[in-house]
């Protein structure tokens, strides 16, 4: 049984740091400033550092309060030691396209260069392209030769774990194209990349040089994505590991229940950690109030410094003013019928609230399922009364895949001669084939939004984009040739974009970073042709129901969030505030 006392502080981590550290854990628990505030400790300390975040839906820039580019650039009051640069993914998906089209151009018939352009303009070939640079990084030893340290802030767990397989997947593809040819839509540009892949993965694998900090709060579903990434990047090879405890919050006041019912709440999760996550060397980052921008407040992590609380106080009825959920929900339910996607950054609680629209619209007799395209499935656990009219479910993305390959085989394949065939086997083995399948089974669920609610958690918002990215794609390759594909397919890009069928709501936490993140989202959604229907502000705490002077001080750090979004962001709104049975 695993307890909060066990844990070292964060200084102990800094002194045992490899040159290579992987920062990575369900999206929300602080990964990013726990990256920030490492490489920023490090390069106080007098090291060289370069820090890169391979996350699609990356704020770097506001974090370290720099403007960043996909080259290395000076962090402001590092002191020249600290470097910084984002692997923007639309840029090494332009470059990507370039080197692979561009020697063709003028060559081959522009109806076919039309065509190769096609293969290579959906969200796969993002993957892959930010892929290359991220692979870079480790298989060319010259590209961080004058870094003492290289931190890498990397993406939501789910994301992260295809990243990193890539290196022994796409290896041992290409080891085993007995054709002789990857030129198979965005694969084409792999092959000349194999030595780069081999070196980058034996760097992963090496003790001596890497560290993967698997990032975790002390709640049972960031623990359990915890272990599945030990697991499965174990299993890669991966396997000088740590477990950082993130925000560990301490009640100040035996007596209040809201901030006994934190802590209480993190011990209870520690009672049932995975065993294997358990044996893990356990470091633990101090809870702040306000959020972690700019290069003092990212210090304060590795110092002994303490919040100042002296603006704390407590005020009566403090979040009554504002829409409450259930009037959201009230609202929604008019519709009789329809899709309600959950969209946000991870960490925010799309799929808590999920749950809890999808159960009260069942309660209100509405015929609901909830369901999830978020490789890290976390809804098919909801407890529901049996007679109520709701179905879970979720995309399991190997299952389809299997079937995806299955039908591809029985159609396309039908009547191919044995080599063809074998390079069509082939081609279906390629990570790109997960992608289409998860794709095609999104669409089937949008469209049962004909008959009954669906309830979406949607997966984090880069992997979020990128599946939208992936519609826009599909959608024109549909125009082009509409018996190919199903209905539902052909109609998907339509109906997200209608609002009496779709209602999109962006999920933030009354916090700068998450708020200004989900303002980027806004605008992406907007340029796509979809209007968000409502913002969520989850876990807000009210003042009127604590008397810990930490939560009374985070209080009045949200209401500052909670305004701007009320005035600058959102045509409806509504609020879900953090209680004791949260």
């Amino acid at each position: 049984m695993l307890q909060l006392t066990q844990a070292k502080p964060l200084p102990v981590f800094f002194e045992q740091a490899t040159r290579f550290l992987f920062f990575t854990g369900k999206g929300g628990v602080g990964k990013t400033s726990l990256a920030c505030s490492t490489a920023v400790a490090l390069a106080d300390s007098g090291k060289s550092v370069l820090l890169v975040s391979t996350d699609p839906a990356s704020n770097l820039d506001e974090v370290l309060n720099t403007q960043l580019s996909s080259r290395p650039t000076s962090v402001k009051g590092t002191g020249e030691k600290l470097k910084a640069l984002n692997i923007d993914p639309e840029a090494a998906a332009r470059d990507y396209r370039e080197r692979i089209v561009g020697p063709i151009r003028g060559v081959l018939p522009e109806a076919t260069v039309q065509n190769i352009e096609e293969q290579l303009s959906g969200a796969c070939t993002t993957e892959i392209a930010s892929f290359n640079e991220f692979s870079s990084l480790l298989g060319k030893p010259e590209s961080v030769a004058g870094y003492d340290h290289v931190i890498l802030d990397t993406a939501p767990t789910g994301h992260t774990l295809r990243l990193l397989a890539l290196p022994a997947a796409w290896s041992n593809f290409i080891a085993d194209n007995k054709t002789g040819s990857t030129c198979l839509g965005p694969l084409s540009g792999l092959s000349d990349q194999r030595d780069t892949y081999e070196q980058a993965l034996s760097v992963l694998q090496d003790s001596a040089q890497t560290t993967l900090v698997l990032v975790a709060r002390a709640d049972t579903p960031s623990l359990n994505e915890a272990e599945r990434a030990r697991a499965d990047l174990f299993d890669l090879g991966i396997q000088n590991q740590a477990l950082v405890l993130n925000a560990v919050f301490r009640a100040a006041d035996s007596f209040d229940l809201l901030s006994q019912a934190f802590e209480a709440k993190a011990q209870a999760a520690l009672q049932s950690i995975p065993v294997a996550l358990s044996a893990l060397p356990l470091f633990e980052s101090p809870f702040r109030v306000s959020g972690l921008t700019g290069i003092d407040r990212l210090r304060s992590l590795y110092s002994e410094s303490e919040d100042d609380f002296s603006s704390a106080q407590k005020t009566s009825a403090a979040l009554s003013k504002h829409p409450p959920l259930a009037e959201l929900v009230d609202e929604l339910a008019r519709s009789e019928r329809g899709v309600i996607m959950t969209m946000g950054k991870g960490g925010v609680g799309k799929t808590t609230l999920a749950k809890r629209i999808a159960l009260e619209l069942a309660q209100r007799g509405k015929r609901t399922l909830l369901t999830t395209t978020d490789p890290a499935n976390h809804v098919t656990d909801l407890a529901a009364d049996a007679d109520l009219p709701l179905t879970v479910s979720s995309i399991d993305p190997k299952e389809v895949t299997r079937k995806h390959v299955e039908n591809v085989l029985a159609t396309t394949g039908q009547g191919l001669d044995a080599s063809a065939r074998a390079l069509l086997e082939e081609e279906l083995r390629s990570p790109c084939t997960e992608e289409i399948a998860v794709f095609t089974a999104f669409a089937h669920e949008v469209a049962k939004g004909e008959e009954q609610f669906v309830v979406l958690d949607t997966a984090p918002t880069g992997h979020t984009l990128l599946l939208l990215d992936a519609t826009e794609a599909y959608h024109r390759e549909v125009l082009k040739n509409a018996a190919a594909l199903p209905e539902a397919v052909q109609r998907l890009l339509p109906r997200l974009r209608d609002p009496n069928y779709t209602k999109t709501l962006i999920v933030t936490l009354p916090e700068a970073t998450p708020v200004h993140e989900a303002a980027h989202l806004q605008e992406d959604l907007r340029r796509a042709g979809i209007e968000p229907h409502a913002w969520i502000l989850n876990q807000c705490i009210d003042s009127s129901d604590t008397d810990d002077p930490r939560l009374l001080a985070k209080a009045t750090h949200e209401k500052n969030y909670i305004q701007e979004v009320a005035q600058n962001f959102a045509s409806r709104y509504a609020l879900s505030p953090w209680t004791a049975n949260s």
